[in-house]
């Protein structure tokens, strides 16, 4: 079995005081592995990486949103005040009320919205929890086929049998577990090459669902993360890309030419995300395409450490 390898080091005052161990795979325009590192063909939990996959099974089953609420069927939103409007009119619009969502209770993810929220007297909710624009878009699949909502979560229930369908089949491999998602939704297991495969059979895809959904991404990044993010950063200096950011440090990006990069740390840490990322799509010669904002993306992946209160060193990628 492979191995998680050093995907960056951790430098402060010139001294490399710790690493990050992960794995990235980057497939070519042709759909092939042009390279990787660490445990690329072995199963992970892509954790919210999975939702355009989701959203796709979705609209497959016959669920109709404008682009920009489908986009935030995809997302793992801020919790920023149009994030939680949409939420509400993917509900309206199925005859479903907030207490229909079964995301746990949770404040923004965005500071500015969880200040504003904490300063107006307010509390947790679940309608603000970054999974429920996906649980809305899930419920409001079950209303249109005529399936139960209170146990929409169920790994057994029809939405998630079809959603496990067109997951295998995307990733062109066997879910082999089923986990419970922080969201209380199941968790599908796939390699990270699995990963990649399934965004660029979104990103390349010119008509019917899959084009659909990956229209919406594009078209509204800010619904699939937020307004302050890195990810909607990497998405607008990249035309044509999607991408989407889990936890545990995981991340998927795809292009329309048909390259796409999938990666995840072993020790789940967030602020390297997007450091490797940036590395692995400049390896990639992504940042010399035509129109692609090359300092941009490498500004997504600028992570400097702090001493005193001013930079003193940084988190590199070494790949």
């Amino acid at each position: 079995m492979s191995r998680p390898v050093v995907v960056a080091e951790i430098v402060r005052s010139g001294f490399v005081e710790g690493h990050h161990y992960g794995s990235v795979v980057a497939l070519d325009a042709a759909g092939e592995v042009d390279w990787s590192v660490g445990m690329v063909d072995e199963a992970v939990l892509p954790r919210s990486c999975n939702k355009p996959i989701q959203a796709l099974a979705m609209v497959r089953a016959g669920l109709s949103l404008p682009p920009e609420l489908l986009a935030l069927a995809c997302a793992s939103h801020s919790g920023e005040p149009f994030h939680v409007e949409g939420v509400r009119r993917i509900l309206a619009g199925a005859g479903l009320a907030e207490s229909d969502l079964q995301t746990p209770p949770d404040y923004p993810l965005d500071d500015a919205a969880r200040e504003d929220v904490i300063r107006g007297g307010g509390g947790k909710t679940s309608i603000q929890m970054n999974c429920s624009g996906k649980h809305a878009a899930m419920l409001a699949t079950c209303v249109l086929n005529g399936w139960s909502t209170e146990d929409y979560l169920d790994p057994a229930h029809p939405l998630q049998v079809a959603i496990a369908e067109t997951f295998a089949e995307l990733t062109g491999e066997p879910v082999e577990v089923v986990a419970v998602d922080g969201c209380g939704a199941p968790l599908l297991s796939t390699s990270l090459t699995g990963l990649a495969r399934a965004f660029r059979a979104l990103a390349v895809a010119t008509s019917g669902p899959s084009a659909e959904v990956a229209d919406a991404i594009r078209g509204h990044a800010a619904y699939v993360s937020g307004t302050t993010r890195d990810e909607l950063a990497l998405l607008t200096a990249i035309p044509g890309s999607i991408g989407k950011a889990g936890a545990e440090s995981c991340y998927a990006v795809a292009l329309p030419d048909g390259r796409a990069v999938a990666l995840k740390t072993d020790d789940g840490a967030p602020r390297v995300r997007p450091v490797l990322m940036a590395a692995a799509l400049e390896r990639s010669g992504v940042l010399d395409l035509d129109g692609v904002d090359a300092e941009a993306v490498r500004r997504t992946g600028e992570l400097p450490l702090l001493g005193g209160g001013r930079p003193v060193g940084e988190i590199r990628a070494c790949f």
